[in-house]
This record gives C-alpha cells, sequence and structure tokens, in this order.
C-alpha cells in the first residue's frame, strides 16, 4: 500500500491558536478522503512559532539550524502541503513569509498546496487570493481551487469540525471539507516522485551541514 505524507505548516503565535485548529481540520479533511481510496497516509504539522528564533539567525548568519532544515526537509519532503497563516494588515504573517523565503524556489515544484487563513473579520478573506496563491504559483506549487478563510465567527458553529458527510451547506465544516477532498485527490493523483541520485547539494547547503550544532 502506498503511504502518503502530508505535512501542515501552521503560523499561529498563540497556543492553542485559530490558525492551528484550521490546519488541524484540514488534514483531517484530507484523511477521511484518502481513507476513503485506501490510502496509507503520515501526517506531521510544522509550528512556525517554535522556529521564529532559528529563522530569524538564518537570515543574519545564512545557516540554518538543525531543527530548521528538518522542519525544511519536512516540508519539501512532502507529498502535499497544507500552509495556514494568521493574517497581519491585510496580508500573511511575517513568520510565515519568513519560512517559505528559505525555500528553494524549485522545491515545491509540482506538490499540491492547500492555503487557509484566519483573521478577526471576513474582510480579510481576499489574502488567499491576493496574496497566498501569488506566492505558491511563484513556488511552483499546484494549488487546489478552494481555499478556506476562518474568521473568528466562523467557529461558532460546529466549531469547524470535518466529517465525512460531505459538503452541506455554505458554513466553515463544508469549506473545510471541500478543500480538504479536493487536496486529497490532488495528491493522490500526483506521480511517485523518484529520488535523484545525481542531485547536486548547494554549497550553502553543504557548509551548513559541517557546523557544529
Amino acid at each position: 500500500m502506498r503511504t502518503l505524507k502530508l505535512v501542515a505548516v501552521s503560523a499561529g503565535l498563540s497556543s492553542p491558536s485559530s490558525t492551528r485548529l484550521l490546519a488541524d481540520r484540514l488534514l483531517q479533511a484530507a484523511r477521511y478522503r484518502l481513507a476513503e481510496q485506501e490510502y496509507a497516509v503520515d501526517v506531521e504539522v510544522v509550528e512556525l512559532r517554535d522556529l521564529a528564533v532559528d529563522i530569524a539567525h538564518h537570515f543574519v548568519t545564512g545557516f540554518p539550524s538543525g531543527r530548521l532544515q528538518e522542519a525544511i526537509d519536512t516540508v519539501t519532503g512532502a507529498d502535499g502541503v497544507i500552509a495556514v497563516t494568521p493574517v497581519f494588515t491585510a496580508s500573511y504573517s511575517g513568520l510565515f513569509k519568513s519560512f517559505f523565503d528559505l525555500l528553494d524556489p524549485t522545491a515545491l515544484t509540482g506538490t499540491p498546496v492547500l492555503i487557509g487563513a484566519t483573521g478577526g473579520t471576513a474582510r480579510h478573506s481576499l489574502v488567499l487570493d491576493h496574496a497566498l496563491r501569488p506566492l505558491f504559483a511563484y513556488l511552483r506549487a499546484l494549488t487546489v481551487p478552494t481555499a478556506v478563510y476562518a474568521a473568528s465567527e466562523d467557529w461558532g458553529s460546529g466549531g469547524g469540525e470535518a466529517s465525512s458527510t460531505g459538503f452541506g451547506g455554505e458554513g466553515l465544516p463544508a469549506r473545510i471539507n471541500r478543500a480538504g477532498y479536493e487536496f486529497a485527490d490532488a495528491v493522490a493523483a500526483r506521480p511517485v516522485r523518484e529520488a535523484d541520485e545525481d542531485e547536486v547539494v548547494p554549497f550553502a547547503r553543504q557548509l551548513a551541514d559541517l557546523r557544529l550544532d
């Protein structure tokens, strides 16, 4: 049985956070769909709040810490990525952007990506199309059609709980299910990647590997 690896990147700053909650719900919906297709699924969540200092140090030194490199490898090695950010000043958070700035521009080529965002008001939902989609288009990822924005009031009914009951209604749970199912189908349809034995390791990465933690 083929095992698919799904990774969610959450840029929530508080603990717990609605951003992490949305990421978890989207993962849950995708797992439902892949289970229906009899796939085994490994899931992992990368919490950027835990890597904030490492990310800042990387920009200053040019070298990732061991755990930051592990997070980057986790994301770039996934069969599908769920990326969720809180909205600050009508765009994605600086922490979210800083992390994806560290990825090689071709590292997510062809990778299905499901985008999501959280905020206090529905007025910021355009961040999905005006900020997040262009970012992942630049990274050459395959962003699924349905993106999910969750305003504070959206959590009042059903808590965004995903289920296997379909897309009835237009509330947050229905949007989560629709997006999760589209994402799962895109991941399942992606050709199996073969390891490139002749991959050239960038010089900066070679130097980073020589450093002592």
